[in-house]
């Protein structure tokens, strides 16, 4: 495993966990994968993972309590990251929140906490107000922020006072929006970038086809998953598989490899078993040729699928069938 070259109080590893799918039924892995979970979460530490990401909103608490309980006594020793769903995100709220997220996940403090997503009312500065507070007591270690764009994160960090560690964005090869400004923010400004959702939820992973459109709610209701949209990504897909058939990996482990690149960026995929997280694990080891990274990038961006409101007939067509 390798970590973000950061001064940290615990090493945060370039691959962490995410655990969205942890009590989450819309995943669709069934009443079983409560089990699987803690075994992925032991397999992750086996591995040198250090990063935990969870909220409250997964789950509405589930998540954390079994990602907490899953850690067990390891829980002092890593990185363990929830995010505040910010319904009326006040001061107070949210020092109230946090307590409530700590009680659950079984610990005296949370070592990143970050705001789920930015408040179209309320501002940043009464939220960072009771962030302020909580680092001050020593219930939380390093705020975060996600889904912020550059000038809301650093007026986040303006209203904390101190250091927004990190904002955790969408971010993967069919989603590449952060690399430019919030990637070279960070990597200036010593910050780091989490990736969520870095394989596309599954679209790089060269398991599904027009032919073979993916289960579960979530992955239906995203338009890469669109038969047009799978046939337009043959050629990215084609593209990982060329490279990773020369680095003996799977093309899922060199679309995080691609991210990894950058010294200052995290991925957080997460894992339906023990193997997957193996494989996402050992991506942080994968080092691409500088032609290789061409070849990557040339493919993504000609990539161009059908989005917004162009997509939704499609959409609702797509769930009518189902």
């Amino acid at each position: 495993m390798r970590y973000v070259p950061l001064d940290t109080p615990k090493p945060i590893s370039k691959i962490g966990l995410g655990t969205w799918q942890f009590g989450s039924r819309e995943w669709g892995y069934g009443p079983d994968y409560e089990q699987r979970a803690a075994q992925i979460v032991r397999r992750a530490l086996d591995l040198g993972v250090t990063l935990f990401d969870t909220a409250e909103i997964y789950g509405f608490g589930r998540s954390e309590r079994i990602l907490g309980a899953a850690l067990g006594e390891d829980r002092a020793k890593v990185v363990v990251a929830s995010k505040i769903f910010p319904v009326l995100p006040l001061a107070p709220v949210v020092q109230q929140r946090a307590v409530a997220s700590a009680a659950r996940l079984g610990v005296a403090g949370i070592d990143l906490y970050q705001v789920h997503q930015p408040n179209p009312v309320v501002a940043d500065t009464t939220t960072m107000r009771g962030m302020r507070a909580l680092q001050d007591v020593g219930l939380v270690g390093e705020v975060g922020v996600s889904n912020y764009g550059l000038r809301r994160w650093r007026f986040a960090e303006a209203a904390l006072g101190r250091r927004v560690l990190s904002n955790q964005v969408r971010y993967s090869m069919v989603d590449r929006g952060p690399e430019k400004d919030l990637i070279p923010y960070a990597e200036q400004a010593g910050r780091i970038v989490i990736a969520y959702s870095p394989l596309g939820q599954g679209f790089l992973s060269g398991r599904y086809d027009a032919r073979n459109p993916p289960a579960g709610a979530v992955r239906r209701a995203n338009p890469y998953f669109l038969p047009e949209n799978l046939e337009r990504g043959t050629e990215l897909i084609a593209t990982l598989r060329e490279v990773a058939d020369a680095h003996d990996a799977t093309p899922s482990q060199i679309a995080l490899a691609y991210l990894l690149r950058h010294p200052n960026v995290v991925a957080i995929p997460g894992a339906s078993g023990v193997e997957q997280m193996e494989r996402n694990a050992a991506a942080a080891e994968i080092d691409l040729a500088d032609d290789e990274h061409a070849a990557l990038v040339t493919a993504a961006h000609a990539f161009r699928p059908v989005t917004g409101l162009a997509a939704v007939p499609q959409l609702i067509r797509a769930r009518t069938r189902k």
